[in-house]
């Protein structure tokens, strides 16, 4: 009778083929002059989470959420400075899952304001509305690409319950300026940190600002799962919110509590937990919330707590690609400018932004560098209410500065994977080809 091979044999012998032969997916590794594109971003990853991810899958207990999930919540919150995470299946979900929380958490009732830019990713919109608040828009100005924070509280009214901050490409506003601005008027500070985890402020974590935040894991972000993302605060009855409502809307989830039996059964599940109701009710069946279903898998967990010690890697990386980068286009490119970083910022940028004079100058530089494939990516959606699904929202001509992202501003990327022969490769593009 042949022998089996132990599952230990087996993934040892996928992790040697993994590395002589890598998946399509980890392109940034084998950047080649004028073969290979410079992409904006792309997962980086090496075998570790490819068999992070397989190991989970072939030997973990659980498909879906599970023990690598909660290790990366804990472990992620306390990284970036806050006490409680919640991991979701992307980014978007966890904006929606914020808001949700927030609003139960904190009582606000349909049609309360949340103000927020115009100008950015949608889903830091749409889930305000999803959850039957208004977004009140603040326009943005040049120099950082965020809103205007002197422009914020003539927009503040009775109904304002809370500033939701997206830094742009990592880059924060003024921080001490909004955190006092929420604090004279007893309102909420919540940050949509899908582009700056690692940024800090005044040599703090945005989490200290944040009385709640978001992030993502997408393949371009700081950190990927593939997909996934993260809400994150220090107030332990909202992060049970924030639970509930990625959770289906139910009131318990015992993993990790300390209701939990030696077999791993919560001990109370089969107590009286709805008043006036006298018949055996199962806990993990009594829904508090009109909720979702929003899970992660756990091989997303175990990738993500592969990545979490890479970040200072990451992160270094990433600003210094920035760096090269926007030297290297300034150099050559009259009428161009870069994104101001304010003094106390300490940017881990997601991309590298610029600002052209004119859009005729935009057209051409950017034609100029997807022909010499590098790619570009605009200001995500500009001015959202420029979009059919979002026109109703506002008048889109109150924001005229917003309204001309999309014909002057474009960013490039801050990859951690970037080396000297890509930088080398946009040098010599700029350097042979490139005429004011």
């Amino acid at each position: 009778m042949e022998n089996k091979k132990d599952i230990s044999d087996i993934l040892l012998e996928l992790e040697g083929y993994i590395k002589e032969n890598k998946p399509k997916y980890l392109y940034n590794q084998n950047f080649k002059a004028g073969e290979s594109q410079v992409l904006y971003s792309g997962p980086y990853w090496d075998e570790e989470e490819i068999m992070a991810a397989i190991t989970t899958f072939i030997t973990g207990k659980w498909v879906v959420a599970g023990e690598n999930v909660y290790k990366f919540e804990r472990r992620f919150a306390k990284y970036f400075g806050a006490k409680y995470g919640q991991m979701v299946n992307s980014g978007s979900s966890a904006n929606l899952v914020l808001i949700a929380g927030l609003k139960k958490y904190f009582g606000w009732n349909d049609g309360d304001e949340i103000i927020v830019s115009p100008v950015g990713f949608p889903t830091t919109i749409s889930t305000i509305v999803q959850n039957g608040l208004k977004p009140v828009f603040v326009d943005i100005e040049f120099e950082t690409l965020n809103f205007d924070v002197t422009k914020i509280e003539e927009k503040i009214t009775e109904k304002t319950k809370g500033i939701f901050v997206s830094p742009v490409l990592g880059n924060p506003p003024d921080m001490d300026y909004l955190k006092a601005l929420c604090e004279k008027y007893d309102i909420k500070l919540i940050g949509d940190s899908c582009d700056s985890i690692g940024t800090k402020y005044d040599g703090k974590h945005l989490s200290d600002y944040y009385v709640a935040w978001s992030s993502s894991f997408y393949p371009a972000h700081h950190i990927s799962t593939g997909e996934g993302g993260m809400v994150c605060t220090n107030i332990e009855d909202l992060k049970k919110e924030f639970t509930s409502f990625a959770w289906w809307g139910r009131d318990c989830y015992c993993v990790g509590s300390a209701n939990l039996l030696s077999c791993g059964s919560c001990g109370k599940r089969f107590d009286n937990w709805l008043s006036g109701y006298d018949g055996i009710i199962d806990h993990k069946y009594v829904f508090r919330n009109m909720g979702y279903n929003l899970k992660p898998m756990d091989l997303q967990g175990s990738i993500g707590l592969v990545q979490l010690s890479k970040f200072d890697e990451i992160d270094t990386n990433r600003k210094a690609s920035k760096k090269r980068i926007e030297s290297i286009l300034l150099r050559y490119v009259e009428g161009l400018k870069g994104v101001k970083m304010l003094e106390k910022s300490d940017t881990c940028w997601f991309g590298t932004p610029f600002v052209c004079e004119d859009k005729t100058l935009k057209d051409k530089l950017v034609s100029f560098l997807e022909d010499n494939m590098i790619q570009t990516r605009n200001y995500f959606a500009g001015n959202v209410l420029l979009h059919p699904g979002y026109a109703h929202l506002g008048e889109l001509n109150d924001y005229p500065i917003g309204n001309t992202v999309l014909d002057k501003v474009f960013f490039l990327g801050a990859a951690p994977h970037y080396n000297e022969d890509v930088f080398s490769y946009v040098e010599k593009v700029f350097k042979e080809k490139w005429e004011n």
